[in-house]
């Protein structure tokens, strides 16, 4: 303490460790399988990792990398934006590459926000949102996604009523995390139709584009009125199994990317110069490496989502993401799904994430556990057998 005061930011004294932090360490202290923390338990494509190699070798990004990012990777940005969507982009003035989502969430929200404005998110939400709207000054306005007939739905009418005149900007992440929703068409169109009539910004998290099992993804930018408003954030952790790179990119008008560069450059500056060029070329892959991954994630995610249904749990089946949430009540023991995730590696050698840390409004998140399903199959196979004998005494 100095001056009475707390040395910790009040903006920020709400979060401590985070869960992600917290469940880790559970399960490396008990030898538990982890299925808490949404990593891979292998790395991606061989040649996505010898290009990496090659470019360190051949001095390419070893020293200060331009601020935007390395030409090469922008340019990729740029075709995949194009060749998937139909989003045109510059790479020279509306693509910025950051330290990952997180930083390009941070990043946006650090630029666009002032003290007092509000975000409007879908709530559960990934926790650093809440941490970098408090870090900005800005007031969470969550809009709850709710369980219903074994999915998570958004309700159009409370994300209407949810905008008021302090309304700056909604935060969207689709497909969601922790719920594994993917917004359909007409969802997003009325995000679209809102978002142009009460003229805010939105700022959409797109890291899991590339892991929708039903339905399709759709960029909110690629709506009428929308190009001009959106800042669409994606990374290459999720999509090629390289989450320890922390490479991330947004693309937006070139008045937005100013506005987030501004901020970004202050925050790590430049990271990651080799591992860019190596990112340009993952870009690059042909559509067969997406398919493979695609249909890969979706056998594990039937695997997990089976096994935990089995096990008694009941399952919200994912239609996007690498995780699924289950409700712990039919289980018939505990009902808090942070105690209920404290005890599981005792129990059974497995740890998941709990969705009340997701929330604001804990009590709408308690019954509800995450499990990732992004690891080797023989592990997601070790791990249903030991919750099939999880004793709840």
């Amino acid at each position: 303490m100095t001056q009475g005061r707390p040395l910790l930011n009040r903006r920020l004294a709400e979060f401590g460790t985070t869960i992600f932090a917290e469940m880790t360490a559970l399960a490396v202290r008990t030898g538990s399988i982890n299925l808490g923390q949404g990593f891979p338990d292998t790395d991606g494509p061989d040649e996505i990792r010898e290009a990496a190699v090659r470019a360190l070798r051949a001095g390419h990004g070893n020293q200060y990398p331009p601020g935007p990012g390395v030409p090469e990777l922008r340019t990729a940005v740029a075709e995949h934006q194009q060749r998937r969507y139909g989003l045109v982009y510059d790479p020279d003035t509306e693509v910025l590459v950051t330290t990952g989502a997180t930083e390009a969430v941070a990043a946006a929200l650090l630029a666009l926000l002032e003290p007092g404005d509000e975000v409007v998110a879908l709530e559960p939400y990934y926790d650093s949102y809440a941490a970098c709207i408090a870090m900005a000054g800005g007031t969470r306005v969550p809009v709850t996604l709710h369980p219903h007939d074994g999915a998570y739905r958004l309700d159009l009418d409370e994300l209407r009523a949810a905008v008021t005149p302090r309304t700056r900007l909604i935060l969207l992440n689709t497909p969601h995390n922790p719920t594994g929703t993917v917004l359909t068409r007409d969802e997003l169109a009325a995000v679209a139709e809102l978002a142009c009539e009460r003229d805010l910004l939105v700022v959409t998290d797109e890291v899991y584009e590339h892991l929708v099992f039903e339905g399709e993804h759709i960029p909110l930018a690629s709506f009428p009125g929308m190009r001009e408003r959106t800042v669409t954030i994606s990374s290459a952790g999720k999509t090629f199994s390289f989450t320890g790179w922390k490479i991330g990119w947004i693309t937006a008008s070139p008045a937005l990317v100013t506005a987030v560069r501004s901020a970004k450059q202050f925050l790590t500056y430049v990271s990651g110069g080799p591992l860019q060029y190596a990112v340009a070329e993952a870009l690059r892959l042909p559509d067969s490496y997406f398919d493979a991954l695609r249909a890969d994630l979706r056998a594990k995610r039937d695997l997990l989502s089976t096994g935990l249904a089995e096990a008694g749990f009941g399952v919200y089946e994912p239609a996007g993401t690498y995780f699924v949430t289950t409700d712990i009540r039919p289980l018939g023991g505990e009902q808090d799904g942070l105690a209920f995730c404290r005890a599981l590696p005792e129990r059974c050698g497995v740890v998941a994430v709990p969705n009340a840390v997701f929330y604001d409004h804990r009590d709408q998140g308690a019954p509800f556990v995450r499990f990732a399903f992004c690891k080797r199959t023989e592990v997601l196979t070790e791990a249903v057998g030991r919750l099939k004998g999880l004793d709840m005494r």
